[in-house]
Formats: C-alpha cells, sequence, structure tokens
C-alpha cells in the first residue's frame, strides 16, 4: 500500500515539474515573443494560406520535425500553434521531453485566432 503511495506522490511530482503550459491564442500577443520564438506546426500550404506575424513553420508531419529544432535555443520560450490545438499540444509535449525549458501551446490554434479578429 505504502508503494502505491509513493507512485502516486512521485507521479503528481513528474507531472507537476512540467515546464510545457498552455495559453489561449487569443491572449497571445507579439510582445510575448520578444526573447521567445513563435512556431507554427501547421502545413505549409496551411501557413502559406494564413498564419501569425513572425510565426516560422515548422510541419508537424515532416520526418525532421524534430531536427528542426536543433538551431533553436532550449532557453528561450517556444510557442507553438496549429489549426485547432491538437498537433500543437503533440509538439509541446515533444519539446518539452526534449528539455526545452519553456514551451507554451497556444490553444485553440489559428481557427481560434482568426475568430477573435472577426469579433
Amino acid at each position: 500500500m505504502k508503494f502505491h503511495y509513493l507512485l502516486l506522490t512521485l507521479c503528481v511530482l513528474i507531472l507537476g515539474c512540467a515546464q510545457s503550459k498552455g495559453k489561449r491564442i487569443t491572449e497571445f500577443s507579439q510582445n510575448d515573443i520578444d526573447s521567445g520564438i513563435l512556431v507554427d506546426v501547421r502545413t505549409p500550404q496551411e501557413f502559406i494560406d494564413g498564419h501569425l506575424d513572425n510565426a516560422v513553420n515548422i510541419n508537424w508531419f515532416d520526418a525532421n520535425f524534430i531536427k528542426s529544432f536543433d538551431t533553436i535555443d532550449k532557453s528561450r520560450p517556444v510557442y507553438v500553434y496549429c489549426k485547432m490545438g491538437g498537433r500543437s499540444a503533440k509538439a509541446a509535449h515533444v519539446l518539452d521531453s526534449l528539455g526545452y525549458s519553456m514551451v507554451v501551446n497556444l490553444e485553440g490554434g489559428y481557427d481560434a485566432f482568426l475568430a477573435n479578429k472577426k469579433d
């Protein structure tokens, strides 16, 4: 029984220490990326059809997705977004596991950004 409590405690500590977090894309501003980088993980065609200012396109489906981050300083904040938030959540998890110090998933994705822009 003590083992189960220990295991539960360890799981809570590990999950609590994760550096990736979320932020609604509608709350994001260009000032947020002053010291970081904004990454659009959609396909190149989706990126061409429209993207956030100053975003860099690194396609989640590209076989070299992880390698594309080799030149990005792991101590800089990385903001990731996609169409609706699924791909960027996965990308944030991968980047966090690779040792990036602060990864922020812009929840809601580009669709939420466009919907908010119309309001």
